[in-house]
């Protein structure tokens, strides 16, 4: 233990050295995010490497990418569709090569002009992020033909992981732990059937090729085998260009923890601890945390064995994932393996470790052997990741939301904050691409610390312009079950059985935004009053922050809900316009910060406690506080407006139950009614497909089809109506 100790020390002084050495001049300029953590291993800037490499993505992987290749000294080529032309990516890369058009079918997947991308930069090597070509074995043999790398493993450790039905059988025989399953390709929706039967439901349908959560459906009876196959395998087909099925037992109530794993050419492989993943929707992970509070050192270190094992078997050489089902009783089971650099959350490893595992990759691929053994592999303190979309939170958890962003701040002042994005204020969310914006990262000496700078962190995230999932988020990492650990892949639907519907104030939260709206909202009456610049005389005027003002104020718990009035008195403190009095319901509010509409994030004091808000909307006679991540259309009137309000009339409610909605924006793919045609009430209409995911949609009662507005093919916006019913 003494020499391994020892061992430490040299690696970590030999990292800090390479790190003060890009501030000397010729030592290029170190630009990754959370950089200071990186101290396990440094960058040997003598150690041989790739003059340049392309970058076969977009978006924040393929900057994250770039960042680490500029602090290595290597050049970097971007390649983009048409309207990616603008990307931060493109921005960055020193040299960037159009693809093709909007669809990846039309750009990022075109294998023949990404090799001729790599022919006219003399790139000698690619990195494929995740996703698009990360996985294609073809793609990597014809890379190999052209005379450049590829930065991932070996073409035949892709083949036999990525094929989940193979990857079963080699993980059995390197003595993996296993699911109980059907162990070969599922034919047809009535093979689905039986073979489902024969394990027992619940079974998980899942494509063979598959990942990110597409491809996949749980099933608890043979109607939802049956539907389950068919979109699943519709999926699979869109997305990975293989359709083949398979189907295993569905384990009740696990957990979802993952062992990163990093291999070279020389036959070394290393695990470099856990990643706990439960909180998912859809199968797609939602908020990752390393390491995993479940997970014992005896129980982790049997994983990274097992993960090590199968790597082994299979002759891995680079970044990978192996993913593990855990049950209540600690017992873990092989789920299936990435053979790529993990989809998102591999940044919290990065943290808990102090190894650049892009840095690793680039290493490996070149020829070089990993740089340190498993006894110096490093667990220091704990890290979460949110995964920041532009996605409604409302709707199933979060469908794809599209738009551009108006304002954009990222909470990098925060302590232990880390943001890997690919985009900037300006940039657009289309729907051809994955909506994630950011990955927000925070780190900590313990689990709690790190969970609160996350918390912090949420509340001073600026995004406007796109509906984001930021509400969710922020209520998660509050929420009394998360904050103890006591998660597994069914933690959201049994948090939020009716869906998320937002923050759920107490009474005195409640008083505490209507107080805060009131302030505003006086504050902003007082500056329109303000005379400035004039000569004092004597007159009747009273000083316009003097004064008091009074209004009615209600706050809507529910959407649509009928609030409850509030008569409200502002006064300010000695005429400072930063101290407020807010009289509310017979209790005084003192309010003392900078309570202005114009700044993106209000950080206010409340009874001398601190909180954080930020106003995302504003008209008249309403504020709109964004308060514990969830949006409150807090209404401030003054009293004669409210008098008036009893005549006015109310908007007319639409009969959701005759018409079908898209609920995003997205993609025709079936429409499998005609005018005339008689529905039942749960019928499928049309599928529609976002951002990669198909979408069933339904009819919301019995009855006659009146009109279809929409063809296989088209794409709508959300709330547009696709069909109706008589």
């Amino acid at each position: 233990m003494l020499r391994a100790a020892s061992n430490f020390r040299a690696v970590a002084n030999r990292g800090l050295a390479a790190s003060a050495a890009a501030t000397r001049p010729g030592v290029p300029r170190d630009e990754r995010e959370g950089k200071e953590i990186y101290t396990t291993v440094g960058i040997d800037h003598n150690e041989p490497k790739f003059d340049k490499i392309l970058i076969a993505n977009r978006g924040e992987i393929a900057c994250r990418v770039i960042k680490t290749a500029k602090a290595m000294g290597i050049k970097t080529v971007a390649v983009h569709s048409d309207v990616d032309s603008n990307s931060l990516h493109v921005k960055m890369a020193d040299e960037a090569v159009c693809v093709g058009e909007a669809p990846t079918a039309k750009s990022y997947l075109r294998v023949d002009r990404i090799l001729q991308a790599v022919e006219d930069t003399g790139a000698q090597a690619v990195h494929p992020g995740y996703g698009f070509l990360s996985e294609n074995t073809k793609f990597a043999a014809e890379l190999e033909k052209a005379g450049a790398k590829f930065i991932g493993p070996n073409s035949k450790a892709i083949l036999d992981m990525g094929d989940k039905i193979h990857s079963k059988k080699i993980a059995t025989a390197a003595r993996v732990s296993m699911i109980p399953g059907f162990d070969g390709e599922i034919a047809d929706e009535d093979m689905c059937v039986k073979v489902s039967r024969d394990i027992g439901y619940p079974v998980m349908i899942k494509a063979s090729a598959g990942g990110g959560g597409k491809g996949m459906r749980v099933a608890w009876n043979d109607k939802q085998a049956r539907e389950g196959y068919r979109l699943s395998k519709q999926e699979a087909a869109s997305s990975f260009g293989d359709d083949r099925m398979l189907v295993e037992k569905f384990i009740d109530n696990p957990r979802h923890i993952e062992m990163q794993i990093l291999c070279d050419k020389h036959g070394n492989a290393l695990w470099l601890n856990e990643r706990e993943c439960s909180i998912q929707r859809r199968n797609q992970k939602v908020i990752e945390e390393a390491p995993s509070s479940f997970v014992p050192p005896e129980m982790r270190r049997k994983m990274g064995e097992q993960a090590v094992q199968l790597a082994k078997a299979v002759g891995y050489d680079s970044a990978g994932t192996v993913e593990f089902l855990v049950d209540s009783q600690r017992n873990f089971y092989f789920l299936e393996m990435n053979t790529r650099l993990q989809v998102v959350e591999h940044p919290i490893t990065e943290c808990i470790t102090g190894i650049d595992i892009v840095q690793q990759m680039l290493r490996v691929a070149y020829g070089h052997s990993l740089p340190i053994t498993q006894e110096q592999v490093p667990l220091n303190g704990w890290a979460f990741e949110s995964r920041v979309y532009a996605e409604d939170p409302y709707k199933g958890f979060g469908l794809p939301s599209v738009g551009r962003l108006s304002k954009y701040v990222e909470p990098r002042h925060v302590d232990g904050v880390r943001c890997d994005s690919g985009i900037r204020e300006g940039s657009e969310i289309s729907i051809y691409y994955d909506p994630l914006i950011c990955k927000l990262v925070t780190h900590g000496d313990n689990r709690e610390q790190a969970l609160n700078r996350m918390q912090e962190a949420l509340d001073n995230y600026v995004i406007r312009g796109v509906t984001h999932n930021i509400p969710l988020l922020r209520d998660i990492v509050q929420e009394k079950r998360f904050r103890t650990g006591d998660i597994t892949t069914k933690y959201l639907p049994e948090v939020y059985p009716e869906g998320f519907q937002g923050t759920v104030l107490t009474p005195t939260e409640q008083e505490t935004v209507i107080a805060f709206a009131a302030a505003l909202n006086a504050r902003k009456l007082a500056r329109a009053n303000q005379y400035l610049n004039q000569n004092k005389q004597r007159s009747t005027h009273v000083a316009s922050f003097s004064k008091t003002y009074k209004f009615v104020s209600s706050l809507p718990v529910k959407e649509g809900e009928r609030a409850t009035e509030h008569a409200v008195e502002v006064s300010f403190v000695n005429g400072d316009a930063n101290k407020a009095k807010v009289l509310i319901g017979g209790k005084t509010v003192d309010i003392s910060g900078n309570l202005s509409l114009s700044l993106p994030v209000n950080s206010i004091e409340v009874n001398g406690e601190h909180i954080t808000t930020q106003i995302v909307g504003k008209r008249a006679g309403e504020i709109t506080v964004l308060y514990k991540g969830t949006p409150f259309k807090v209404k401030v009137l003054p009293e004669q407006a409210v008098k008036y309000l009893q005549y006015m009339k109310e908007k007319a409610k639409v009969d959701l139950s005759t018409v079908v909605l898209s609920p995003m924006p997205g993609a025709i793919k079936n429409v499998n009614v005609k005018p005339g045609d008689m529905v039942s009430e749960g019928q499928e209409l049309v599928v529609m497909e976002a951002m990669k995911m198909q979408n069933s949609l339904h009819a919301g009662k019995t009855g006659r089809v009146k009109a279809v507005n929409v063809k296989v093919g088209a794409t709508v916006d959300e709330g547009e109506v696709l069909v109706e019913l008589e």
